[in-house]
C-alpha cells in the first residue's frame, strides 16, 4: 500500500462510484477509503482551529462523504456475506459505529456470493 494507491483509491469511490450500493469491496478499498477520510477530515479540523471562518470546510466534507462512505460500506459488509442494512448500525451513537468497524474487519468470503464475485488481490472493484 502506498500513497497514490489510497489517492486512486479515494478518488474513484468519489467519483466513480459515488452512489453505487451494488457488488463488493474488499479489505483493502474499504480501509484505505477510511484511512483517507480520516486523514483528510483531521487536517481539515485542524486548519479550521487555526483559522476559525475556515472550520466551514470539515462540515462540508463529511457531508459531502457522506454517500460514498455509506456506499463503500454496504459495499465491504456484502464482501462479508452480510445485508447492506446493517450499516444503520451507524446509527446508534458511539457503540453502533465501532460494532460497525469491527465488523468490518474479517476478510470476505472468498467465494463468489448473492452480492457478486468475490474480490481480487491487489483489485478495486
Amino acid at each position: 500500500m502506498n500513497f497514490q494507491e489510497i489517492v486512486d483509491n479515494f478518488r474513484n469511490i468519489v467519483t466513480n462510484k459515488y452512489f453505487c450500493f451494488e457488488g463488493r469491496a474488499g479489505r483493502a478499498e474499504f480501509w484505505q477509503f477510511v484511512l483517507a477520510v480520516f486523514v483528510i477530515g483531521v487536517v481539515l479540523n485542524i486548519i479550521g482551529a487555526i483559522i476559525s471562518f475556515l472550520s466551514i470546510l470539515s462540515l462540508l466534507f463529511s457531508v459531502a462523504v457522506l454517500l460514498p462512505s455509506l456506499g463503500c460500506t454496504v459495499r465491504r459488509l456484502h464482501d462479508l456475506d452480510k445485508p447492506g442494512s446493517l450499516a444503520l448500525l451507524c446509527l446508534i451513537p458511539v457503540l453502533g459505529g465501532i460494532i460497525l468497524l469491527v465488523m468490518c474487519i474479517p476478510p470476505g468470503n472468498p467465494d463468489a456470493n448473492q452480492y457478486g464475485e468475490p474480490v481480487t488481490a491487489g483489485k478495486n472493484q
